[in-house]
């Protein structure tokens, strides 16, 4: 690659990056409703898989900021250098698991409950929304990160406060306690109705899926490290105004003491992301939502019971309970509500998320392609992925918002298990000596690929099957 000076770090204490992506990712379906069912029905020691989930994460969403700092590439470009049949796994996996609206759908069902609209008609009217949004940004990543970063303190601060209100402080010690039950699985949550949700519910601990390869795209944006060197995506509206994309990324120069420094720098930068940011507010937030549903079963001790005969719905009807039992009915308002917001916030990012990284791979790796921008690539994409959620809404084979999240989960550990296999390739093959990550890192992930994988597989050969 040419070589080119790394920009200057900035301090590694800041408030907001492209974590916003993350955390807005992390903080989805799989904190407020996926876990808190399965506290519902398993008690909180089941909160151990969690632990183990999220802060595999924030490992792996250190190891993905290494390539693309110091390259200005996607991890999909990278994928592409090892082995290019990879990159089209890729492109096909996004293809085949993030069609389905499962965020929008669940947030959707909410707002029902708050206002009677039908939730198909609420979902396709979010999707178009956030399309024409999308539309009319001059910088899509400044734009989402503004509306990103509001979305979750509005839910990070709101769920606090109304967990402080309904649960009691032997439901945060439990909570905490139940985090670190290692080992603990009850004999039904083995059962092939169960597991599978499990296994998926593992993989929506903070980020799922291809959520922390399409990251790498939005440091890119956010123009870390080596990112800095190339353009940012604008809105369809703004395409004129696109700056020509390289053809390549660059390099800085390893053996220049002053250039390792700044890197040092912005593995600080990327480090206090991972952990403080990412870790720690997708932590604080399961947490309460955690302690709400602790307080729904004191109120309606037959909610696990209502869920195993099939009404997976009820855990949000249990935890809405239990905010109006504490305060006012006002309260069961609020909960649907920040379940709807939660709805939204995913999937502003994920319809960006896969926007962005079909139009990188398309743009660098199919034929013809760059006669057309990126900005206009994204919009193609974008606009594709809604249109096929409408259609899947409106005629799709799911049985109603739960179906879907429980698919679209299940689908992700697939493509988390192959990930991290790209991951160790891309980062100790294609980056110099000195910068690849030391033997801890590469054991982590290496553990994450057979964690994943090892999960899916046993799902499909003991219970052959893939969701209940």
């Amino acid at each position: 690659m040419p070589i080119r000076k790394m920009p200057k770090a900035p301090p590694s204490i800041h408030l907001l990056g492209p974590t916003m992506f993350l955390v807005a990712l992390g903080v989805g379906m799989g904190e407020s409703y996926m876990w808190p069912r399965l506290v519902l029905l398993f008690g909180p020691e089941i909160r151990w898989l969690f632990l183990v989930g999220v802060s595999l994460q924030a490992v792996v969403m250190l190891e993905m900021s290494r390539y693309v700092m110091a390259t200005g590439e996607s991890i999909f470009m990278g994928a592409a250098r090892v082995f290019k049949p990879a990159m089209w796994f890729f492109f096909i996996t996004a293809m085949l698991v993030y069609i389905w609206p499962g965020h929008l759908s669940a947030g959707a069902a909410a707002f029902e409950n708050v206002t009677g609209i039908p939730w198909q008609g609420t979902a396709i009217t979010g999707m178009i929304l956030v399309g024409v949004v999308f539309t009319l940004a001059k910088v899509i990543y400044n734009l989402l990160e503004n509306v990103l970063s509001l979305l979750i303190g509005v839910l990070v601060v709101g769920t606090s406060i109304v967990a402080a209100i309904v649960g009691s402080f032997a439901d945060v010690l439990t909570t905490i306690t139940g985090m670190f039950a290692f080992g603990y699985m009850p004999d039904e949550a083995l059962t092939a109705a169960w597991f599978p949700v499990i296994v998926g519910s593992i993989a929506f601990a903070g980020p799922s899926g291809m959520q922390q390869m399409w990251y790498t795209l939005h440091l890119r944006d956010k123009q870390a490290g080596m990112g800095a060197h190339i353009p940012q995506i604008r809105g369809l509206v703004n395409a004129g105004e696109q700056e020509t994309m390289p053809s390549r990324g660059f390099m800085f120069d390893t053996e220049d003491p002053e250039e390792m420094e700044k890197w040092k720098g912005w593995r600080k930068w990327v480090t206090f992301d991972a952990i403080v940011l990412f870790w720690g507010i997708t932590m604080l937030v399961t947490i309460s939502f955690t302690v709400i549903a602790q307080a729904s079963v004191r109120i309606d001790s037959n909610v696990a019971n209502v869920i195993r005969e099939g009404e997976q719905d009820a855990a949000l009807q249990a935890m809405a309970g239990a905010f109006a039992a504490a305060g006012s009915p006002l309260l069961g308002t609020v909960f649907f509500l920040f379940i709807a917001l939660i709805g939204l916030n995913a999937t502003l990012g994920l319809f960006d998320s896969f926007s962005r990284g079909q139009a990188d791979m398309t743009y660098y790796f199919v034929p013809g392609a760059q006669r057309f921008s990126l900005s206009k690539l994204y919009a193609m994409f974008l606009w594709g992925v809604i249109a096929f959620g409408i259609l899947i809404l409106l005629f799709g084979p799911a049985d109603g918002p739960a179906g879907i999240l429980d698919t679209l989960a299940f689908l992700s550990t697939f493509a988390m298990g192959a990930y991290c296999i790209v991951l160790l390739l891309v980062n100790n093959l294609m980056l110099p000596k000195k910068i690849r990550p030391g033997i801890v890192s590469n054991a982590i992930i290496a553990f994450g690929a057979v964690f994943y994988l090892g999960a899916l597989l046993y799902s499909l050969f003991a219970f052959g099957v893939v969701v209940s």
